[in-house]
């Protein structure tokens, strides 16, 4: 039954495929299926085939590779853009949108906790998520607030649990201090394969909807938490917040809060330490406003509005002048 439902499947959404970059999986019972890989495990695989995410179990595969090249005979420029709901990268955008089926938290995490990684600078640690394969990257403004050496630590699946792979080349590209978001990116992922988040739909989000959050806690990588939406539109000073009852603890700033398929709603950034229960997200929609602007949000070290600045030396505490230009002075005379 499960081979049947591939076969209907393909039927729709190989026109759709044929027109972009794809992977292609083929099955022991002969049907073809192409899509983007989006995580490879060592029993699964999960495969974005446009209108929903497929997890595919490797025992049901007779063999699959990653396309890396275009065929030109494969495009037909008289053919209309063909409308679809898949989720899909915009001309210009950063980041990918979809209307993704809801699973369970365990699901979720096992396809896309990939993409939350640790953020780390002088300053302390935070929390942030790829966005997409060139190592784009979202957190908050205040955990690489003022600091420029910036380390991102990636959490791989390996064969005997996770493999940290970290990068020391990573560029500040936006900011933006009073949404308190920040944007990043990788610049030396080499030919490591990034595994990127999905964005929700404000609009969606209810009231008493089960969501989990990933980040890295007080030092303690990726760890979930889970709960329920407490309140879609929380005040703070000129600003409206998704709350929630998940734990959200210093370390989570910039992580990702989810929903039950896995699309982000909101990037975590404030909680009550004393009080549990209390934890706050930046809505999906703030960030999808900040990264189609990103321009007016470029970083620059030199700009006043980056919030970046030189510290000054102590001054001399005592007032009185050096003796050696004391005893200089009474030479010259």
């Amino acid at each position: 039954m499960r081979l049947r439902v591939y076969a209907i499947l393909v039927f729709f959404v190989l026109p759709v495929c044929s027109l972009c970059l794809a992977d292609t999986i083929v099955l022991k019972q002969g049907q073809t299926l192409t899509g983007d890989i989006l995580a490879e495990k060592e029993t699964v695989i999960y495969v974005d085939i446009g209108v929903t995410v497929l997890k595919i179990a490797k025992e049901d595969i007779l063999e699959y590779e990653y396309r890396t090249t275009l065929d030109i005979e494969d495009i037909d420029v008289n053919k209309p853009d063909i409308e679809t709901s898949e989720p899909q990268q915009v001309t210009g955008q950063l980041y990918r949108v979809g209307n993704l089926e809801k699973t369970s938290i365990e699901e979720c995490v096992d396809a896309f906790s990939e993409a939350v990684v640790k953020i780390s600078s002088p300053a302390g640690t935070g929390s942030g998520f790829f966005l997409n394969k060139e190592g784009h990257l979202i957190t908050n403004y205040h955990v690489i607030e003022k600091e420029t050496k910036i380390e991102v630590t990636m959490f791989q699946k390996a064969k005997d649990g996770f493999e940290k792979k970290k990068f020391k080349k990573v560029k500040i590209e936006a900011i933006n201090p009073f949404v308190d978001l920040a944007l990043l990116k990788v610049e030396d992922l080499g030919d490591t394969k990034v595994t990127y988040a999905y964005l929700g739909d404000i609009d969606n989000i209810k009231v008493g909807e089960e969501v989990f959050a990933i980040g890295n806690p007080l030092g303690l990588e990726r760890t979930v938490t889970d709960g329920v939406i407490s309140s879609v539109k929380r005040a703070f000073e000129g600003l409206v917040y998704i709350q929630t009852n998940a734990d959200i603890n210093p370390g989570n700033s910039g992580g990702p809060l989810f929903n039950l398929a896995g699309e982000v709603i909101g990037v975590t950034n404030m909680g009550y330490i004393f009080f549990g229960g209390l934890g706050f997200a930046i809505p999906i929609n703030y960030v999808k406003h900040f990264l189609d602007n990103r321009e007016a949000f470029a970083y620059d070290k030199d700009s006043p509005n980056t919030g970046f600045r030189y510290i000054q030396p102590d001054q001399r505490r005592n007032k009185a002048e050096p003796k050696f230009l004391k005893e200089k002075k009474g030479q010259a005379n």
